[in-house]
């Protein structure tokens, strides 16, 4: 019997893990990337393993998606993270003052936490500012941006999908009201061609909203870009936050030999144009020297932008306001166009629970009778996406 066909648009951590949700439900997948996998927003985050305690006062749906997501990539990806925990810190009284609504919250998701002492946060981390007056031990980690995803595509592969990378999408292909495939154009041959699909997904991040307009209808998105930092040593161990609301420079991630400060927030109309601001470079690390001095006088090694996917309508100011969660439109409900569904929003560490939501709606929508079992499969490798021998 001839099996369904769905093409995934978005070689992100998102197509990633639907591509492996939907092979293991034995449907037909191909997914199409404009360049690399990896190449968008997935390759540029600061590489953070959430646990959600960000979250955990002001978008607690998205702490509770984090929380989850965190102790089962565990199970299904071991060897992916360092798992060395975070501490959010408090250095100054109006810290102090968010500290009962950050505890509140840590409760109220679910998210395991330790309170420790300033003088045990700085036997442990020996750079944090001695200013620090609390400490909070909560179980973030750190992983490499690519690694995950190419698991997710590595063990996809092994059971049938087919990954098109530097593959743009240039139309959807329709029948009155249907999506029934697309054409795209194979940027190493420069060869353009159609592929049918029973369902076409849209699952590319921040230009999910320009996919979306290709088959007339909108997509509530507002690509939020934000710049990252990256300074020569590791300056701590554990990845370090501010016990404040979300704000410019709250964090420092440890990643490898390098430490990762982040972010800055602002919007975009087109995330293919993000401008560096050299004034966003100065404010991480005037900010990332508030959590650990020492970083005031690092040597910068690379400085970049990434554009969050975040959900909402236009309007909003600089990001922080928009609720870090994600969302699956089913077109053919919410807009009458049929074969077509997006999924956009969340994190990289949410990307599995956003592919569970999204294969349960093409499943729904084709009549399969086939369960999610990505919370118990665990990958492969990610050097098995290359090797392609499993």
């Amino acid at each position: 019997m001839q099996k369904f066909h769905v093409v995934i648009i978005g070689g992100g951590a998102t197509g990633a893990a639907l591509a492996h949700d939907l092979s293991l439900r034995g449907l037909r997948v191909t997914v199409v990337e404009r360049g690399e996998v990896t190449s968008g927003t997935t390759g540029r985050h600061h590489g953070l393993l959430h646990s959600g305690a960000r979250y955990a006062v002001k978008d607690q749906e998205s702490a509770k998606e984090c929380i989850q997501e965190n102790m089962i990539l565990r199970k299904i990806a071991p060897g992916s993270f360092e798992l060395n925990n975070g501490l959010f810190v408090a250095i100054t009284d109006e810290d102090m003052a968010y500290r009962p609504a950050f505890l509140e919250g840590l409760e109220t998701c679910g998210i395991p936490y330790k309170e420790i002492t300033p003088q045990e946060a700085l036997r442990r981390e020996p750079n944090l500012n001695p200013a620090v007056k609390a400490a909070v031990e909560v179980p973030d980690g750190t992983m490499d941006a690519m690694r995950l995803p190419l698991r997710f595509f590595a063990t996809a592969q092994r059971n049938g999908a087919v990954i098109k990378t530097y593959t743009e999408v240039e139309e959807l292909l329709m029948q009155g009201k249907t999506v029934t495939g697309v054409r795209v154009r194979d940027h190493v041959t420069e060869k353009t061609y159609e592929i049918g699909a029973d369902i076409v997904v849209n699952a590319a991040g921040a230009w999910s909203g320009k996919i979306a307009a290709m088959a007339g209808v909108h997509v509530p998105l507002q690509p939020s870009p934000g710049v990252l930092v990256a300074v020569y040593g590791r300056w701590n161990n554990m990845v370090l936050n501010r016990m404040h609301r979300s704000g410019d420079g709250d964090i420092i991630v440890p990643q490898r030999t390098l430490s990762v400060i982040g972010t800055s927030s602002w919007v975009v109309e087109d995330p293919d144009r993000l401008e560096m601001k050299k004034e966003h470079i100065r404010l991480m690390y005037e900010y990332g020297a508030a959590l650990v001095p020492a970083i005031k006088g690092a040597k910068m090694r690379a400085a970049w932008a990434a554009a969050r996917p975040l959900i909402g309508s236009g309007g909003a100011q600089t990001g922080r306001e928009l609720s870090r969660t994600f969302k699956c439109f089913d077109h053919a409900e919410r807009d009458g166009v049929e074969g077509f569904v997006t999924i956009a929003g969340g994190k990289a560490t949410t990307a599995r629970g956003m592919a569970e939501v999204t294969a349960d709606v093409v499943a729904r929508k084709l009549g399969i009778d086939a369960p999610c079992r990505t919370r118990e499969v665990v990958l492969l490798p990610h050097t098995a996406y290359y090797r392609r021998r499993w």
